[in-house]
């Protein structure tokens, strides 16, 4: 079998969910007899394939260059990114592979790809689960419909997310949607120190629209007041923005609210030494982070809805999504029962053991046979 793997989300993403599952799976399936897998790329700055070193014949170091300046390393970046979209049409006229992975929704390749069999990866419906975010994106949702449409079998990374594509576009064919759990690639490194507080709330990554960061801080501020020695860190995102400072003031909780970027080597060490994470998102298709935190040791605090119930089952403290008072009391139980959370501790670690990118590889490969 062999396979044209899209680059479309390794131009778009230097590191992320999508272009690590895709990694992940070619990692998984590079050694199997009788699969060919290849990425059409002359250029990427994605770090995952940096870090496993994929793909070998792609450049990277001219754009990051510093013979160039800015504006030039950008120039030639959005060059060779054209490049691949030009190179993956060629191959794909060629004729001369079984099966193409499209890696996002962009439809560039239909034209080329004349009868060829193709699976869809949907990640999500949340462009049509919240539009209200998503006033901007005029392409996603066409395309995504789109391809759905045009594909010869679609993977959905949850059961929600199946439901939700059922439930928006009832004329797709709901035999032709495979479920494929994914997984996390988190690992711990002992050499790393971090500057932390001793008891402290984790929220990790993009802090903006549904991620629901406003919502939680609100609701875990009465905690922090009545406690001064208690912290939420918040691991990723970014500085916070004037509007967050604002807030942090007005809540009285400045000095107990900290923002650290990371690398990807110390984000384990977030985990593992937080009381509990808190992941009070509207909407995943489903949620790596919570498999991240669970493998870590770390008990996570999340709204009972969409895919959350599948990825952490029995192992997740759940709380009514947008209730304050309650996701309040359900970390408030955390903070105050060390058996309780030892308990969850436990359940967590457990339930991250059903997931497994060498799992996820075996089933994509079977739809990936199917479809052929």
């Amino acid at each position: 079998m062999k396979i044209i793997l899209d680059p479309q989300t390794y131009n778009e993403q230097k590191f992320g969910g999508i272009s690590r599952y895709y990694t992940e799976i070619y990692v998984a399936l590079r050694g199997k007899k009788d699969v060919e897998i290849e990425c059409p790329i002359v250029f990427s700055e994605n770090l995952h394939l940096k870090e496993y070193g994929l793909f070998r014949n792609f450049r990277n170091a001219i754009a990051n260059s510093k013979l160039f300046g800015r504006k030039k390393r950008k120039k030639i970046a959005d060059n060779y990114r054209k490049q691949n979209v030009e190179k993956t049409k060629k191959v794909l006229r060629n004729q001369d592979f079984d099966l193409f992975v499209p890696t996002y929704y962009s439809p560039y390749f239909l034209e080329s790809l004349g009868n060829k069999p193709f699976v869809l990866t949907v990640y999500d419906m949340i462009h049509e689960v919240l539009p209200q975010y998503f006033g901007f994106d005029t392409t996603t949702v066409p395309n995504k419909k789109l391809l759905m449409e045009k594909a010869t079998r679609i993977i959905a990374i949850s059961e929600s997310t199946k439901k939700d594509i059922l439930r928006f576009y009832p004329h797709i064919d709901a035999n032709k949607i495979d479920i494929v759990y994914l997984s996390q690639s988190i690992k711990f490194d002992p050499n790393v120190s971090l500057d932390l507080p001793r008891n402290y709330i984790l929220f990790v990554g993009n802090r903006t629209i549904y991620k629901n960061f406003t919502f939680f801080i609100r609701s875990v501020a009465p905690l922090l007041r009545e406690n001064p020695e208690l912290f939420v860190v918040c691991a990723g995102g970014n500085g916070f923005e004037p509007e967050e400072k604002t807030l942090l003031h007005e809540l009285g909780i400045s000095n107990q609210v900290k923002q650290q970027n990371f690398e990807d080597n110390e984000l384990a060490t977030y985990y593992s030494k937080a009381k509990c994470f808190v992941f009070p998102s509207e909407y995943e298709g489903f949620g790596i982070p919570v498999l991240e935190a669970m493998a870590c040791g770390c008990p996570v605090v999340l709204a009972n809805h969409s895919s959350f119930p599948e990825v952490a089952g029995e192992a997740g403290v759940y709380f009514e999504l947008n209730n304050a008072a309650d996701l309040k009391h359900k970390v408030a139980e955390l903070l105050q029962n060390d058996n309780l959370r030892n308990d969850y501790v436990q359940k967590g670690l457990a339930q991250a053991q059903k997931f497994s990118w060498q799992k996820t590889a075996e089933e994509c490969l079977k739809v990936y046979q199917k479809a052929i």
